[in-house]
């Protein structure tokens, strides 16, 4: 099975299961509340199920299970001491995820119990490396919120369904092809976008666009110091990476709080150790967290010509002052392409999506263009097909950039009309994926498809980038024989006459 068809197959699982789950809470609340509820308990879940095995890992050979160890206060204190160096959390079998489906088979559930669980888990890191990796991480999962039940039995009943349906899903992440969270994230968001007032886009990004971003940063690389994403959102992009690749450390910053949960929560949910990703809570153009670490590799999605401050103080950060203008209030596109440079390693690739408009735009946006090209920082323009991302169907761009090229020309990828079209949106298939990927590193024209510009041929179109200047995709329409065309008119001109006697005699008949 293709790599594509398998991320298809277990998505629609995975959709029928989360639908099934959104059905049970649709009429007590929000899409964009209830999505916090179902991702919630499939973390919980998880790390319950994180514990529990290396708990019992911990005590092969022992002939004791974790539920007895713990009932003896030698093996309570040094499991507890390992499962949190380790873990960094532990959680008490009582506590564990399938011990409450235990109690909800046996009727004797109560949310509250839940909530304890819940408090058990943050509690356990309180002094800990590891206290801001798992603070406040279930903060958007309020389990005394009337929404849920006007009383305790009620909104036990109701996360007692939800619980049931997500012990359901399958968490084999040795053979999964999606991410599990980000993916529930976006059928979340997509299905009830309406209501939760929210873009999946600008916290999500598509799998086969993540792995075009993922593969153009590793090329020719196995192993990384470490990843950064400035707008990290769930933080699939980022785990994108250390599929093509070791990386030994992942960055990133998010600006929304419920967001910054969530890719917190899914770094842990793939097996990213704690102590290996450091994920900020913040305005990323504002206050950047990271400032004193240079990236071997940086990948981003960010919020589409987004507003900022442009605050005449930042012609005074290095981020930007170099570039003798900032990005404009209304288009932080540059604020963010500048500052991931700015923090770019000199070894390193960084590969950004954007809208077109930072091809061509004028003014401020021109002049730091002008010189990101004559600063021979450029590598590549790769043009995306339209549809691709949820919340908008505009066609964006990758911009790929580099501080040390071995070459001064930029090369232009259009690859805006291959694509496999979807019921709601456009899919890029594992072929053009592949195509983008083995053009960008063979680094040849192809008819129709790609160029490889001179700078001095940039220079001459006044550093537009707008593929269509480059890239000739034009497709000649077949002549058309106006004489042929002026026989046909004729024609029919000849038989509507024809037809117009033969109703003027049915009209006399009829003494019409």
């Amino acid at each position: 099975m293709k790599t594509n068809e398998k991320q298809q197959e277990q998505q629609r699982e995975l959709h029928s299961k989360l639908w099934a789950i959104a059905n049970d809470l649709r009429g007590n609340m929000e899409a964009n509340e209830f999505k916090n509820y179902i991702l919630g308990l499939i973390f919980y879940r998880y790390l319950s199920e994180k514990v529990e095995k290396r708990a019992n890992e911990l005590l092969l050979g022992e002939d004791i299970t974790y539920f007895e160890a713990f009932l003896n206060d030698e093996y309570k204190e040094l499991l507890e001491e390992e499962l949190i160096g380790e873990l960094g959390y532990f959680i008490e079998p009582k506590y564990l995820f399938y011990s409450l489906i235990k109690l909800i088979e046996e009727g004797n559930f109560d949310i509250e119990i839940l909530q304890e669980a819940i408090n058990y888990i943050s509690s356990s890191t309180i002094g800990q490396n590891s206290q801001d990796d798992f603070d406040n991480l279930f903060e958007d999962m309020d389990l005394t919120s009337t929404k849920l039940g006007k009383d305790v039995k009620s909104r036990s009943k109701l996360i007692e369904k939800v619980m049931g349906k997500i012990s359901e899903i399958d968490f084999n992440h040795e053979d999964t092809e999606i991410d599990v969270l980000g993916d529930a994230y976006e059928y979340l968001i997509s299905q009830f976008a309406a209501n939760a007032g929210k873009k999946a886009g600008e916290f999500y990004t598509p799998q086969q666009v993540s792995k075009i971003l993922a593969k153009i940063v590793t090329v020719g690389k196995t192993d990384l110091k470490n990843v950064y994403d400035p707008t990290c959102g769930s933080g699939s992009l980022l785990l994108r990476v250390s599929k093509e690749a070791n990386v030994r450390k992942f960055y990133g910053q998010e600006l929304t709080s419920t967001t910054y949960n969530l890719a917190r929560m899914n770094m842990l949910l793939h097996n990213v150790d704690y102590t290996n990703f450091d994920i900020k809570n913040d305005d990323t153009l504002e206050n950047p967290m990271h400032l004193d670490i240079k990236f071997e590799a940086i990948v981003a999605n960010p919020p589409y010509s987004a507003n900022w401050s442009a605050d005449s103080k930042f012609l005074d950060d290095e981020r930007f002052s170099q570039y003798g203008k900032l990005a404009p209030k209304s288009k932080a596109d540059f604020a963010f392409i500048t500052h991931m440079i700015y923090q770019l390693d000199e070894s390193g690739t960084m590969a950004v999506v954007l809208p077109h408009g930072v091809l061509f735009r004028g003014a401020g946006e021109g002049v730091i263009r002008k010189h990101l090209i004559d600063k021979n920082l450029l590598d590549a323009v790769i043009g995306l097909p339209s549809n691709i991302f949820f919340g908008t169907s505009i066609p964006t761009v990758i911009l790929v950039f580099k501080k040390n090229r071995d070459n001064s020309d930029i090369l232009f990828i259009d690859a805006s009309n291959e694509f496999e079209k979807g019921k709601n949106q456009n899919n890029l298939t594992d072929e053009n994926v592949n195509k983008i990927i083995n053009t960008y590193i063979n680094r040849k024209t192809l008819e129709k498809y790609s160029y490889v510009a001179k700078i001095d041929e940039i220079k001459e179109n006044d550093y537009n980038l707008n593929i269509p200047r480059y890239v000739d995709t034009f497709e000649e329409e077949e002549e058309i024989d106006l004489d042929e065309v002026s026989k046909n008119i004729l024609k029919i001109d000849e038989e509507i006459s024809e037809i117009d006697k033969k109703l003027e005699v049915y009209l006399k008949e009829l003494g019409l």
